[in-house]
């Protein structure tokens, strides 16, 4: 008798809200706010002084400013990334624009995932942080009438332990 293959069982989507709280371990950002975004493809985070520089080895990276003096988790701390991409993106109106995008962790509930930000400033948006459709594809399911799921899930696991 020939034995079907047995399939992997789906991994559980986890829902999540409209506006989430989320953490940058990498990055040393804890708890900022993130709009959830089904119409934006790549993720977004806010920064400020984005710029290409090299180094006195002839290496490029792209250093900028997380966030920007206005904002409350503002840490002063200048970032660089040797590892980047410069990409042409479509902002929220639908102009392309050339961004330069990096690859950090993000928390959300307790999974840690390595995904693919834009840099962009976002001193005029509400949020200063995106979150698009491929760090969600085939790992959170959407609901519009709820917002920070995970903060609240995070507090209820601490107040249980």
């Amino acid at each position: 008798m020939i034995k079907k293959a047995e399939k992997k069982p789906k991994a559980e989507k986890k829902v999540i809200g409209r506006r989430e709280m989320v953490s940058f371990p990498e990055l040393n950002i804890e708890e900022i706010e993130a709009k959830i975004d089904t119409g934006a493809y790549t993720s977004a985070i806010h920064c400020s002084d984005i710029h290409e520089e090299t180094k006195p080895d002839g290496s490029k990276v792209i250093a900028l400013d997380l966030l920007d003096p206005s904002h409350p988790q503002y840490n002063h701390k200048k970032l660089e990334f040797s590892e980047y991409d410069l990409r042409e993106i479509k902002n929220s109106f639908g102009d392309v624009q050339e961004r330069y995008v990096i690859r950090t962790k993000i928390q959300l509930f307790d999974e840690i995932i390595e995904a693919e930000f834009s840099l962009s400033d976002r001193s005029d948006m509400k949020y200063p942080v995106l979150i698009g459709r491929k760090l969600l594809q085939r790992r959170f399911v959407v609901d519009v009438a709820r917002k920070n799921v995970s903060l609240k899930y995070k507090n209820k696991q601490k107040k249980n332990s």
